[in-house]
Formats: C-alpha cells, sequence, structure tokens
C-alpha cells in the first residue's frame, strides 16, 4: 500500500520511524497509529504492569535481592 504524506515534517519523521522498524513507510505509520491508541486507552497501572512484565520476562531467572546499602549506593544516598 502506498502513502502519500504531504507534510516534509511527518514524511520525514514515518521515514526514519520505517528505517528503524526495517519496514514500509505506510506498515511503520499503522503500526505507530494502532500504538499510540492502544497506549490512550490503557490506564498508566496497567501499561506499566506490561512493562515490568515485559521486563521481567527478559531479565530471566538468576537475579538476586538487593539490600539496603545496595539500593541507597545505586541512588547515590550513600
Amino acid at each position: 500500500m502506498k502513502l502519500y504524506i504531504r507534510n516534509p515534517r511527518a514524511r520525514e519523521l514515518a521515514r526514519r520511524l520505517a528505517d528503524l522498524r526495517n519496514t514500509s513507510m505506510a506498515k511503520a505509520v499503522f503500526k505507530a497509529l494502532e500504538s499510540e491508541l492502544q497506549r490512550k486507552q490503557l490506564s498508566l497501572a496497567k501499561r506499566l504492569a506490561i512493562i515490568a512484565h515485559d521486563l521481567r520476562a527478559k531479565a530471566g531467572a538468576g537475579g538476586r535481592t538487593m539490600d539496603e546499602d545496595e539500593i541507597s549506593d545505586m541512588w547515590g544516598y550513600s
């Protein structure tokens, strides 16, 4: 499907997104619009839960619990 975007800035953004996703401009624009609509329809809590779930899946097993001193050091409170 061919997509014609008259606005030069919008066209450049669509091209950059398509290049990043290695897809056509039309598919990149459709996916971006779908993602934005989905994002607007979900509450912040639900979106954060999805992100947390994805990160847990990517992290896999083998993590460890940090103690309070490590957490303080990480945030620069030591």
